[in-house]
């Protein structure tokens, strides 16, 4: 008996849920789509590209407009005899560096076994290598940096839109398309990059719950059988979507997640149960992976947020937080962080979304301060949190988290959860 069968009776095609699918139509970015196609206009006209700038928030189709509206001008521009186009698309997450996207560049445009080092070149000299290399390609070239705004320096982007007006190219005509997922990225640019990245710029807002069920309806007909989605799947999870600060793809992921437990319980269709319980493993996922990523300092200011909230002291101030803090860090074996160390440990929880931050302000006599309440399911953070309530004690707060009939009984069951 083979130990592994085949199953497609919830799936027709559940790759069509991932992430790299690319659809045969964009749905809910009618306007956005139209303003981009103009933009690009020029290069099948044979002009110099336009140097554009995208920015929205993550999950909002800012990616998936330029892969789809590229994949069509490249097919487009093959049909004109005069029109020479390449496109060259890098991701910049983990790259700091204007160096290091130049390097990574020069190699994109170069063969496997004429790639260059990614350090000890100075900049100068990595730039005339791409412009070299750009030359070499003639025609329209469309550099796409996407996630742009993790790069900490902007000559890259004053660099490439400028390169042909300095003088640096005779032949290529460039086009900069830079992708942003911070709003105030464009604002924080030196007015002369500014001028020129943002020649054409095109803001995607938030999904609404409207373009997300369009979005959902699509990737399902292609995804799933015919009848296996209840009527209340595709709504719940555009709801969930579009609260979850309009995000596409956690929309998808949780239509996936709800269809995967549904094929592991090995029913013959998806309900809308199968959605709560995967938005929930789902959320349980992405608060593991942030508290996961914080310090051990961290762990103990969010332990010590945590029991305030549960004893019902929140919102709270970051002054009285300190006690509690300053006691979990003494029973950990721990030097309490001075107070301005602790309220930045709170700011990146807030950051995470994790905590939820109110000013206050009492005018003269009491001035403007900040209150700090948690903002996400208790027991979601408990089993993200379980080194921490080892190295601490179970508190008195947490006690029926721990041993109550359907949570774990044991810090080891806990920190499996």
């Amino acid at each position: 008996m083979a130990l592994f069968e085949r199953d497609n009776d919830i799936y027709r095609d559940r790759d069509a849920l991932r992430e790299d699918y690319q659809p045969e139509q964009l749905v809910g970015r009618d306007e956005e789509l139209r303003t981009y196609q103009a933009a690009l206009q020029p290069v099948i006209n044979g002009e110099q590209p336009n140097n554009i700038f995208l920015y929205g928030k993550t999950g909002v189709g800012k990616t998936a407009a330029t892969k789809y509206l590229l994949s069509h001008l490249r097919e487009d521009a093959a049909q004109y005899d005069d029109i020479d186009l390449s496109v060259t698309f890098l991701n910049c997450d983990g790259l700091t560096s204007s160096y290091q996207i130049a390097t990574r560049l020069v190699n994109s445009l170069r063969s496997e076994s004429n790639q260059i080092s990614t350090t000890g070149y100075p900049l100068a000299s990595v730039y005339e290598m791409l412009w070299e290399e750009l030359d070499d390609r003639a025609g329209s070239v469309l550099v796409v940096l996407d996630e742009i705004d993790h790069v900490n320096d902007d000559s890259i982007l004053y660099q490439l839109p400028r390169a042909r007006a300095n003088g640096n190219l005779e032949v290529a005509k460039i086009g900069l398309i830079g992708i942003s997922n911070d709003f105030s990225f464009r604002d924080d640019l030196s007015p002369k990059v500014k001028s020129s990245l943002c020649e054409q710029e095109i803001h995607f807002p938030a999904y609404n719950a409207e373009n997300l069920r369009a979005i959902l309806e699509q990737r399902a007909e292609v995804a799933f059988h015919e009848g296996v989605l209840s009527e209340e799947v595709i709504p719940l999870c555009a709801a969930y979507g579009a609260k979850d600060a309009g995000d596409a793809r956690q929309s998808i992921d949780l239509l996936m997640k709800a269809g995967d437990l549904a094929r592991d319980e090995e029913t013959d269709s998806i309900e809308e149960n199968h959605v709560r319980r995967g938005r929930r493993a789902l959320e349980r996922g992405r608060i593991k992976e942030g508290i996961n990523g914080l310090t051990e300092h961290g762990h103990l200011v969010l332990y010590a947020l945590l029991t305030l909230d549960l004893e019902g002291e929140t919102p709270i101030r970051s002054r009285d937080v300190r006690p509690r803090y300053t006691r979990f860090a003494e029973l950990a074996n721990r030097d309490p962080l001075v107070p301005r160390r602790m309220r930045d440990h709170l700011s990146e929880l807030a950051m995470l979304g994790i905590v939820s931050v109110t000013e206050r302000n009492e005018g003269r006599r009491g001035g403007t301060y900040r209150e700090y309440a948690l903002d996400m399911d208790v027991e979601l953070i408990l089993s993200a949190m379980a080194d921490t309530v080892e190295l601490v004690g179970v508190h008195d707060s947490i006690d029926s988290y721990v041993d109550g009939d359907d949570e774990p009984t044991t810090l080891e069951d806990f920190h499996g959860t």
